[in-house]
């Protein structure tokens, strides 16, 4: 926290933070502010107009470099260090937060559709997660037998499948984390399908379980308006699917990057990796702290490189399952035709294909 005395006497309307900064991005390169200011808020129980508190106007170091962030529609942003903080009795001189933010919302569905398969293909014995056994498939009426069945010509099969809910693409509900949660039955329709989205694109990260751009903070998401709409983190990181790559150094969401999520209400949070969290960190702080405030939570999705940063509707619904917390989807996007996706940050392994209208991998 960083805190000044005001000194002045007279009456001031409004307060302005003053600072530097020099910010890193995650894909390379830097930039530097020098004097740069900012709107600074009232303190919370202050009047409206009144002259900020003479004694100490506090700032909160860290939200600022999100607001930041946001103010200038940063991307891929890794770090931002703030030197010189002052506050400065100045009358506010209005903010970018009230032009159309990236990724808002801008009309309802195009009419010139195009659909977007984002889930990956669940097949006999297939490995999701490592450790957890794989589906097996087979008959419970084979075409054969239902012969005895049927009119002559005339057949039908039956299948089974048994596997444990952690199967492909699929969707965490507050149940998986919270014995009092809303299970796949009671999680409501508004929060899984017809949902405005936005992309998050964090470029590619992973590989090495020590490298620190693995983790995906805050200030990568700040410069997105993300209330009420399906948030699909991009780390590209599907392209390891079906290999043993894929279950070891995945990218994931901090706690911080969590808590900013929780504070400003998405209605879905999905990413293309093994897991939300860091896997070596027992206390799962993304999924607890996400399914504790009624977010749920989708992994596994795949192609996001097909979509444009906005201008889609998302849809993952689970069966109605009374009792399960997990369980896999069908996701999918609509966005229109003559949306452009984005090039492939690499091919896809050739372990497994993959159906779909659009699938340029």
């Amino acid at each position: 926290m960083t805190s000044r005395s005001n000194s002045s006497s007279g009456p001031v309307p409004d307060a302005r933070v003053q600072f530097d900064a020099q910010v890193t991005f995650r894909n390379g390169g830097g930039l530097q502010v020098q004097g740069f200011r900012l709107d600074l808020d009232p303190a919370p129980g202050s009047t409206p107009g009144s002259t900020p508190d003479p004694g100490h106007q506090e700032v909160d170091e860290a939200a600022l470099a999100a607001r930041f962030v946001s103010e200038l529609g940063l991307l891929m942003v890794d770090t931002v260090a703030l030197d010189r903080v002052t506050v400065i009795n100045e009358q506010h001189k209005g903010s970018g937060r009230g032009r159309r933010a990236r990724g808002s919302a801008e009309g309802g569905v195009p009419t010139a559709r195009r659909l977007v398969e984002l889930s990956h293909r669940i097949h006999d014995g297939m490995v999701t997660y490592p450790g957890l056994p794989g589906p097996r498939l087979s008959d419970h009426l084979s075409r054969e037998a239902s012969h005895g069945h049927y009119a002559e010509g005339t057949e039908f099969q039956i299948g089974h499948i048994s596997m444990v809910a952690n199967t492909g693409t699929y969707l965490d509900t507050p149940f998986h984390r919270f014995e009092d949660g809303a299970d796949l039955s009671g999680i409501g329709l508004e929060r899984l399908a017809d949902l405005d989205g936005v992309v998050v694109r964090v470029g590619r990260t992973g590989v090495d379980p020590a490298d620190p751009a693995r983790a995906i903070g805050p200030l990568v998401l700040a410069p997105y308006q993300v209330t009420g709409r399906a948030v699909l983190v991009h780390t590209g990181w599907d392209r390891h699917w079906g290999t043993e790559q894929y279950g070891s150094g995945h990218p994931y969401l901090t706690r911080a990057a969590a808590e900013w999520l929780v504070a400003q209400r998405p209605a879905l949070v999905g990413i293309d990796s093994l897991n939300i969290d860091d896997t070596a960190d027992g206390t799962r702080p993304a999924h607890t702290l996400l399914l504790e405030a009624g977010i749920p939570v989708v992994e596994h999705l795949r192609g996001l490189e097909q979509l444009p940063a906005e201008g889609f509707r998302f849809h993952a619904a689970p069966p109605r399952i009374a009792g399960l917390g997990t369980f896999p989807v069908r996701a999918f996007a609509v966005t229109d035709a003559a949306s452009a996706p984005v090039p492939a940050p690499a091919p896809a392994p050739a372990s497994e294909p993959e159906p779909g209208t659009d699938d340029v991998r």
